[in-house]
C-alpha cells in the first residue's frame, strides 16, 4: 500500500476472519459515527465495509486485513486479503442477473461509496472505499 498522507489518522486496523465479521462490523458504525457519518450515508458504508469483508473471507483465503482511516475529506477504509481477486464478469460494474449466485456486493459497495477502488497482484487484493463526511 502507498504512503499514508500525514492528514490521515487511522482509526482502526483489524486483522479479521469470518468470526469477527460482525463485531468489526459495529465498531465500523461506531468510528464512522463519531467521525460524523450518519443516516443511509452511514448505513450505505457499513453494508459497503461488511460486503467486502465478507467477499475477502469467501474468496480471499479465509481472512482479510482492515485499515478504516479518517482523512481531511471523511473516511477511507482499505481491505486487503491473499485471493487472486474477482473475475471480470463480477468487477461490480454492472448489476448481475437475477439468477447469478454472486456479485452483488461488489456492485453495492461501488454504488453505496462516493469512490471504489480494486487492485489485484500477485500478494492479492486490495479494496478501498471511501465516503465523504
Amino acid at each position: 500500500m502507498a504512503v499514508r498522507p500525514v492528514d490521515e489518522a487511522i482509526l482502526l486496523r483489524f486483522e479479521f476472519d469470518r468470526d469477527a465479521i460482525t463485531a468489526v462490523r459495529h465498531d465500523i458504525a461506531g468510528l464512522a459515527t463519531a467521525a460524523g457519518l450518519a443516516g443511509l450515508r452511514l448505513e450505505g458504508f457499513v453494508l459497503a465495509v461488511n460486503e467486502i469483508m465478507t467477499n475477502a473471507v469467501r474468496h480471499g483465503g479465509g481472512r482479510g486485513l482492515l485499515l478504516l482511516m479518517r482523512t481531511a475529506a471523511g473516511l477511507r477504509c482499505v481491505i486487503s486479503d491473499k485471493g487472486s481477486g474477482e473475475p471480470a464478469r463480477f468487477d461490480g460494474r454492472a448489476l448481475p442477473p437475477t439468477d447469478a449466485t454472486g456479485g452483488r456486493g461488489l456492485w453495492l459497495a461501488r454504488h453505496l461509496c462516493d469512490s471504489f477502488d480494486v487492485e489485484t497482484g500477485g500478494d492479492g487484493t486490495r479494496v478501498q472505499l471511501t465516503m465523504a463526511i
